[in-house]
C-alpha cells in the first residue's frame, strides 16, 4: 500500500517532559525552552518597517458606493508605521489610558487595523467589541455591559449609518466618537481622517518606549458562556510570547514571511491575536477577507481564495466545509489555492471526517500530495495558542502536545482530566474583576481551563493529547451515568455531515440522552422544495426527516451504552440568538445557553410532547 505524501512541513514541537504530581496530577512541557521574544509588538512593526518599507502589511477590496467591492488598497508596513504614529499622538492628546481605553465597535477593515496600532505605540489598550453586538443585537446588553466595564474615553466605528443606532443606544454623550464616514447626532463626532492627521511630536517615541511587556495591549472579551463576558487582559509579554511559541511550534512561519487571507473577526482571540500577531511579528501580508461562512458571504471568500494564494489558512469548520464542496468542481480556486499554501489549520469546533476526506482528494487530484490540516487547543486566556499537533497525521479531537514555554497540569476530575496552564502567554487575569479572576487560578498558579483532554496514546505521551469536551458542559444521567458531551457532539455531526451545523445534548437528571439540532442550510437541497418554503417546512419534509433518521439508527448500532445512545432528537428552525447568548458572532455555540433558553422544548422533548421528535430504532 502507497504512503501517503504531505507537502513538506516540519513540526516544531515532537517530544515532551512529564513530571509526577500528587494525587495523580502530573505535568507536561515541550522538551525545549522558549527562546527569547520581543518586548512589544510594535518592537516588530517598527523592525520591518524598516527591513521592507514598501511590502504590503494590510490590504482589503475597495467597497464602492452600492456595496460591491473591487480592487484591492494595499497599506505598506512604512504607511502603516507612519499612520499609527498620527493616530498615536491624538490618542496621547487626550490623555487616554488603560483607565480611559479606545473601544472599536466595527468589522476588521484597514481604519480598525491602523486604529489598533495607533493605540499600540502610544501605549493606550484598545478593545475590539463585538460587531454583532452592535448590528445584530436588539438589546445592545453586552454592548453596554462592555462599555461599563471598561469606560472609555474613546469609541472607534467604520460609519454612523451602519453603527449610529448602537452608539444613541449604548454610548454616553460625554465619550468622544470616531467615525470613518458620518456622523451621530447628539455626540461629540470627529472624523477619522482629522485623526489620522494629527501632527506627530516626539510624545509618540517617549509613549511608544514607556511601554513594556507588562503594558496591557488590549482588552478581549470572552463569549459569554456562563456569565456575561469577562474582559480577559491582554498584555504586550502574553502577545509577544505566544507569537515565539508560534514560530518554535510551527517552523514555517519564520522561514517563509506569512501570507494570510482571513476573514476571522478581531474581536476574537483566533482572528485578532493569533492570526494578526503572526502576520506583524513575522514580517508578512494580511488581505481582510469581507467574506465569511455563510450563504450570503462565502462566495466573497471564494473569490478572494481564486486570486490570493497563501501560504497558510486558517478558518472554522463550517468555512472549511464550504470551501471543500466549491474545490470539487472548482478549478480555479483549486489551483490558486492549493499552488503554494504549506498548512490548513482549522479551530472552534470539530472538523467532519467527510470534509478531511474531501479535501484531501481535491488536493491529491490538483498537486499530487496532500497539505497538512493542523490544529490544537487554546483559549482567549492564553493567547490564544497553547496545544498544537505533532505531525500532518491528524484525527478529529487531537490537541497535540504543549507549546515552548508553557506548562499543563493534568489534573483528574471524576473520569475526566481537566488541563490547566501556567506560562508567559496566560492572561494575568480579568479586568476590573478581582474575584473572578482568583477564581480561575489554583494555589500553584495555573490557569483553569475547564477543559477536558485524554492521551490520544496512552502508551506514547510525545504523541500528546486530545479533546474530551468541557467539564462543565458533561453532566449525569438519572441512573447515574456521566455523559461525555464533546466527543458526543462531535460524533454526531460527524455522522450527520454536511446537513448538521450543531448540537446541543440534553438529559440532565433523565433516563435517556436526547438532542437539539441545528441543521446547515444545505438540508434545503435535500428537502427537494423550493426557496420560498420555511425552514420548518423543510425540516418537516420526508427526504430531510428520512435521512436524520438513518444518522439515528446509525449512531444508535454504534452506541456503546446510555450515555452514547441518542434516544430523542429534535431539528430547530429557530437559529441560535446572539442576544441570549446562544451563538457567538464566530458560530461557536453556547450549549448552556441554549439549554437555558430552550428549557421548555427540552422538557417537551423527554416528555413526548414535542411535535416532530426522532427517535432510533428499537
Amino acid at each position: 500500500m502507497t504512503a501517503v505524501k504531505f507537502r513538506d512541513m516540519t513540526f516544531g514541537v515532537t517530544r515532551v517532559k512529564m513530571r509526577e504530581g500528587q494525587h495523580g496530577t502530573r505535568y507536561m512541557m515541550a522538551d525545549q525552552a522558549l527562546a527569547p521574544y520581543a518586548d512589544r509588538m510594535t518592537d516588530r512593526l517598527v523592525h520591518w518597517a524598516k527591513e521592507k518599507p514598501e511590502q504590503t502589511l494590510f490590504a482589503r477590496r475597495v467597497k464602492s458606493a452600492d456595496g460591491s467591492s473591487g480592487d484591492w488598497r494595499h497599506i505598506s508596513y512604512a504607511e502603516a508605521l507612519t499612520s499609527a504614529r498620527h493616530i498615536a499622538q491624538g490618542l496621547i492628546n487626550r490623555g487616554l489610558n488603560a483607565e480611559r481605553p479606545v473601544v472599536i465597535l466595527s468589522e476588521n477593515d484597514l481604519e480598525h487595523a491602523l486604529m489598533a496600532l495607533g493605540c499600540m505605540l502610544a501605549g493606550v489598550p484598545y478593545c475590539p467589541a463585538s460587531p454583532a453586538y452592535s448590528t445584530i443585537s436588539q438589546d445592545y446588553d453586552k454592548l453596554r455591559h462592555i462599555l461599563q466595564t471598561l469606560t472609555p474615553g474613546l469609541v472607534f466605528a467604520a460609519d454612523a449609518a451602519r453603527y449610529g443606532k448602537a452608539i444613541h443606544a449604548a454610548v454616553g454623550t460625554d465619550i468622544e466618537v470616531v467615525l470613518t464616514e458620518g456622523k451621530v447626532d447628539g455626540h461629540s463626532n470627529t472624523a477619522f481622517a482629522d485623526l489620522l492627521a494629527t501632527p506627530i511630536t516626539d510624545a509618540v517615541d517617549a509613549a511608544m518606549q514607556a511601554t513594556g511587556p507588562d503594558t496591557i495591549v488590549k482588552f478581549l472579551f470572552t463569549s459569554g458562556s456562563t456569565k456575561l463576558p469577562k474582559a480577559v487582559i491582554n498584555t504586550q509579554r502574553m502577545w509577544c510570547a505566544n507569537q515565539q511559541q508560534l514560530r518554535q511550534s510551527i517552523p514555517l512561519l519564520a522561514n517563509t514571511p506569512p501570507v494570510l487571507i482571513d476573514w476571522l473577526p478581531w474581536n476574537h482571540t483566533f482572528g485578532g491575536n493569533h492570526n494578526v500577531g503572526l502576520v506583524i511579528y513575522n514580517g508578512g501580508t494580511l488581505y481582510i477577507d469581507d467574506g465569511k461562512p455563510t450563504p450570503a458571504l462565502m462566495h466573497e471568500t471564494l473569490r478572494n481564495l481564486r486570486e490570493i494564494a497563501p501560504t497558510v489558512y486558517f478558518n472554522v469548520p463550517t468555512g472549511f466545509e464550504a470551501i471543500a464542496n466549491a474545490m470539487q468542481t472548482d478549478d480555479a480556486l483549486r489551483k490558486k489555492l492549493l499552488s503554494r499554501v504549506q498548512m490548513f489549520f482549522y479551530a472552534g469546533a470539530a472538523l467532519a471526517q467527510p470534509i478531511w476526506d474531501s479535501l484531501y482528494a481535491s488536493q491529491e487530484r490538483e498537486v499530487g500530495e496532500r497539505i497538512a490540516m493542523t490544529t490544537g487547543l487554546g483559549m482567549t486566556e492564553s493567547g490564544p495558542f497553547a496545544l498544537f499537533v505533532t505531525n500532518p497525521h491528524v484525527r478529529t479531537a487531537d490537541l497535540g502536545v504543549p507549546t515552548p514555554g508553557l506548562e499543563i497540569k493534568l489534573i483528574p476530575d471524576n473520569d475526566k482530566i481537566e488541563v490547566r496552564y501556567k506560562g508567559p502567554n496566560i492572561t494575568p487575569g480579568y479586568w476590573r474583576a478581582p474575584e473572578e479572576t482568583r477564581e480561575h487560578f489554583d494555589e500553584e498558579g495555573f490557569f483553569c481551563t475547564g477543559d477536558a483532554v485524554k492521551w490520544i496514546d496512552e502508551n506514547d505521551v510525545h504523541q500528546g493529547l486530545k479533546f474530551d469536551g468541557r467539564i462543565a458542559e458533561d453532566f449525569k444521567l438519572a441512573t447515574g451515568t456521566f455523559v461525555s458531551v464533546g466527543p458526543l457532539r462531535a460524533k454526531i455531526i460527524g455522522a450527520g455531515a454536511p446537513y448538521i451545523q450543531d448540537v446541543v445534548i440534553t438529559g440532565l437528571n433523565r433516563k435517556e440522552v436526547g438532542a437539539l439540532i441545528f441543521p446547515t442550510t444545505a438540508v434545503r437541497g435535500l428537502s427537494g422544495l423550493g426557496p420560498e418554503a420555511s425552514l420548518a417546512q423543510v425540516l418537516a419534509s420526508a427526504q430531510v426527516v428520512s435521512h436524520f433518521q438513518t444518522v439515528l439508527n446509525h449512531l444508535a448500532d454504534t452506541s456503546t451504552g446510555s450515555a452514547s445512545r441518542i434516544a430523542r432528537a429534535v431539528l430547530l428552525s429557530e437559529p441560535p440568538s446572539i442576544d441570549k447568548g446562544e451563538v457567538t458572532d464566530k458560530g461557536s455555540i453556547n450549549q448552556r445557553a441554549v439549554l437555558k433558553h430552550r428549557d421548555a422544548l427540552v422538557q417537551a422533548l423527554h416528555e413526548n410532547t414535542a411535535t416532530h421528535i426522532l427517535k432510533p430504532h428499537a
